[in-house]
């Protein structure tokens, strides 16, 4: 027999690829946990969440707080394009969003600031909640070129992820072995 007619094609089964991929989208790698595919699981969630962690690690410090390059912000003139890319983490990236909405309704932040928008300078009354955060100059002059460092290991960890949701919806790519007409015309040209 022919090598390639002996080989057994693999098949996964995907389950319910909507629920796997929002589940991929939920935490990285649970898309492929809820499908069985241990491995994949275990690496991306070590990939796409070890390169979010560190990207708010270098996005923030003791005196600031971390995760400082993970925010929204529902004023307007003050939108954050890269938290479209970073949101396709997940939940991970979630905080940000209750923090803008507790400092558009003039409520406290909470975790110390942990993803919370920075404030807009002058835009804050004495009175105002939140006014030991920092601005977003204070942000970029503490911490310079980091501020942005951390912001691009966010929005690439978030751009993985959606690869992966692709993958826990879709499934892997197998090889197909050539046609055996394919193989007949080979011969014939030979």
């Amino acid at each position: 027999m022919n090598p390639e007619q002996e080989s057994v094609q693999e098949s996964v089964d995907l389950k319910d690829p909507a629920m796997a991929a929002f589940l991929a989208w939920l935490v990285p790698g649970l898309g492929h946990l809820y499908q069985g595919r241990r491995a994949k699981a275990a690496l991306f969630f070590v990939c796409i969440m070890g390169t979010f962690v560190y990207g708010c690690y270098l996005g923030g410090s003791s005196t600031l707080g971390w995760g400082r390059v993970v925010y929204f912000s529902w004023r307007v003139g003050d939108r954050r394009l890269p938290y479209l890319c970073q949101v396709g983490v997940g939940l991970p990236a979630f905080p940000a969003l209750v923090q803008a909405n507790r400092m558009s309704n003039s409520r406290k932040v909470l975790f110390g600031g942990m993803m919370a928008p920075p404030l807009i300078a002058g835009h804050h009354g004495p009175d105002d909640l939140n006014a030991n955060q920092p601005t977003a100059h204070t942000l970029h002059r503490r911490l310079h070129r980091y501020f942005e460092l951390g912001t691009v290991y966010t929005m690439i960890a978030g751009l993985l992820n959606v690869l992966a949701i692709y993958d826990a919806w879709g499934g892997p790519v197998f090889i197909q072995p050539a046609k055996k007409e394919d193989d007949e015309d080979e011969k014939e040209e030979q």
